[in-house]
């Protein structure tokens, strides 16, 4: 390299925060959060490891922003209120637009990790938790889904 693209190295390794329990406000049954970035600063985006037990989900919510979700582990759901609801396995992303109330969480047989990406500066609206009848149609329609393919 020549000497002068040489200058002090601008990266830095970021201090891994602990892993935190959801709040049960926001979350039904047992999910942990490892935060990974926290949005500071301009043009950044939060981004989290969310790992949810079999049958824990979010509450409804929408962001300001939209949200992106990639699963890295396990088997999961994201479903909106109009009720169309997917089903996620590892690798794939899903994107939720601006302002679409949503919710997403594991298959009542497995359990589910997915990355979690926001635009920093998009609030987070929360709503009700999701009902058991909710998270048993959403299930119940992923799993027709499947079988007609």
């Amino acid at each position: 390299m020549p000497a002068d693209d040489v200058s002090e190295d601008p990266m830095v390794v970021l201090p891994a925060p602990a892993t935190v329990k959801a709040a049960a406000d926001r979350f039904t049954g047992d999910v942990w959060v490892d935060g990974i970035t926290n949005g500071a600063g301009p043009g950044t985006a939060t981004l989290a490891a969310v790992r949810f037990s079999p049958g824990a989900r979010t509450a409804w919510h929408r962001h300001a922003n939209g949200q992106t979700l990639h699963v890295t582990d396990g088997r999961g759901i994201v479903c909106s209120r109009d009720g169309h609801a997917i089903a996620m396995k590892p690798g794939d992303t899903v994107y939720t637009p601006p302002g679409i109330w949503h919710w997403h969480g594991a298959a009542p047989d497995s359990f589910m990790t997915h990355l979690a990406l926001s635009v920093a500066g998009g609030d987070v609206e929360w709503d009700e938790h999701v009902n058991d009848d909710e998270y048993t149609n959403a299930t119940a329609s992923v799993e027709a889904k499947s079988r007609t393919r």
